[in-house]
């Protein structure tokens, strides 16, 4: 496998894929939430829809095999492989300043709306809005009341998944900084994660 490169604990990465790349990404110390996002690199305004992912696929988590699409429902990645006991959230919305506030925090809390912003303007992008992010690692299971069970990550150091790019696109990740709740695990601690780049898998390989 080639070099991993680090999403550093409670900050945001962004990277430039191609139709056919795919990208693994590791939860290095296994209890890390890594908020997801793409953007179309033809046009921005194209980006990934938990909403119609949540329709084609006709359930709420994604598994290996299902498309993830954009909100012109037109396939943006593919769930390819899957190490973790899977579960990645696709309902709940990425934390921001004013989930902390609700939580009681005074002055600047990093969030993961900012790390998606952020990223992006690394890249030169500026997208006015924050869709609903792909949870991976995320363990929010329904259960019998309807209600949203917030529980750490059932994952284990070094689970990963692996996407493949169905377009040219832009992938972000935030390293969830939320320290107030398990969700990033009992000791509330972010952590990094990683990922590498995967060459195109040849039809004929």
């Amino acid at each position: 496998m080639s070099q991993l490169s680090v999403i550093p604990a409670r900050h945001g990465k962004a990277i430039a894929l191609a139709r056919g790349e795919r990208i693994r990404i590791v939860n290095t110390h296994g209890s890390q939430v890594l908020d997801t996002w793409a953007f179309s690199r033809a046009d921005a305004s194209e980006h990934l829809s938990m909403e119609h992912t949540r329709s084609v696929n006709s359930r709420i988590y994604p598994r290996v095999g299902d498309r993830l699409v954009s909100n012109r429902r037109r396939p943006m990645l593919t769930l390819v492989e899957d190490t973790s006991p899977g579960g990645h959230d696709t309902v709940l919305c990425a934390c921001n300043r004013a989930i902390y506030e609700e939580l009681g925090v005074r002055g600047y809390h990093r969030n993961c709306e900012d790390n998606l912003h952020e990223a992006l303007a690394e890249l030169g992008l500026d997208v006015p809005w924050t869709p609903a992010p792909l949870n991976l690692f995320m363990n929010t299971p329904v259960v019998d009341d309807g209600r949203i069970d917030r529980r750490p990550p059932a994952s284990r150091a070094g689970d990963h998944v692996v996407l493949t790019a169905e377009m040219d696109l832009v992938i972000v990740f935030s390293a969830c900084p939320q320290d107030i709740t398990p969700i990033n695990g009992v000791g509330r601690a972010p952590t990094d994660a990683h990922y590498v780049i995967e060459p195109a898998v040849r039809a004929d390989a």
